[in-house]
């Protein structure tokens, strides 16, 4: 079974180029992230009609997840648990109804930024309360994969330059002890089973020409429970998409990242 993740960056405004990788790759699910749009507004029937079923968690303008499965989907559970008031539409998590069930999670964690404000102090929170998750998903000892944008350098391999991030939220070292914290309690990433030789960028900035200069960071990420860690079989990194053309719509800055696991019996 393959499993992407990919922050589409607007789905309705890059559709075309969403759909010509979905063809290309044929992803058994996939994970999206800021969908910028309603549940309403959501393209189902361009999904639907390449066999995928959907489950959308979305919001207005901004932050939005969705699942896909060419599998039915089951237990649809939308947002974290531990702050009533937050409304951003960052998470989703389903039971992917497989010949052997995978419970994934579409994962889009705050940006964080400038350090120090609400801003950072909230990601911080939505940490914690992913913690809290994640700890509860591993208690029911299923093949678990929580895929999405993390905001999240892991390490100084994991950018271009690490100066140029020191004082970005996506590095403080408070952010990586969470994303290590999550690691730590029994997931593994999926990347650091099984690294790509040629690429472990998943992000490129539209500004300052960061493509062409291959100027990019990895922040996309699979954790993996320790029995979907045991049917690991491969991790591929879409670089290619980050570049492709399309008359009217460009590519988003994230690229998609795939887990294969063994799911047959």
């Amino acid at each position: 079974m393959k499993i992407f993740t990919f922050n589409v960056n607007s789905v309705n405004a890059r559709l075309p180029v969403i759909l010509d990788w979905f063809r290309e790759a044929e992803p058994d699910v996939c994970a999206l992230q800021e969908l910028k749009c309603i549940d309403e507004k959501f393209p189902y029937e361009a999904f639907e009609s390449l066999g995928y079923n959907v489950a959308v968690h979305g919001q207005k303008t901004y932050n939005g997840v969705a699942l896909l499965s060419k599998y039915p989907l089951s237990e649809v559970t939308k947002g974290l648990a531990g702050e009533d008031e937050d409304d951003h539409a960052r998470y989703i998590e389903a039971l992917v109804e497989a010949p052997v069930p995978v419970r994934v999670a579409s994962v889009y964690l705050p940006n964080g930024n400038p350090v120090g404000t609400e801003k950072y102090a909230y990601k911080q929170r939505w940490y914690k309360r992913l913690q809290d998750r994640a700890k509860a998903l591993l208690a029911l000892e299923e093949l678990t994969v929580l895929s999405g944008d993390f905001n999240t350098i892991p390490a100084a391999e994991d950018c271009y330059r690490e100066s140029v991030w020191l004082d970005d939220a996506l590095y403080q070292p408070e952010i990586r002890a969470a994303y290590r914290t999550l690691k730590n309690l029994g997931y593994t990433d999926a990347f650091d089973a099984m690294p790509c030789a040629d690429n472990r960028y998943t992000y490129w900035d539209y500004q300052a020409g960061a493509w062409q200069k291959n100027e990019g960071i990895r922040i996309d990420h699979h954790l993996l429970s320790p029995q979907a860690a045991d049917r690991l079989r491969g991790v591929e990194i879409h670089k290619h998409v980050r570049g492709s053309q399309h008359e009217s719509a460009k590519p988003s800055d994230h690229v998609p990242i795939g887990v294969d696991l063994h799911t047959e019996n």
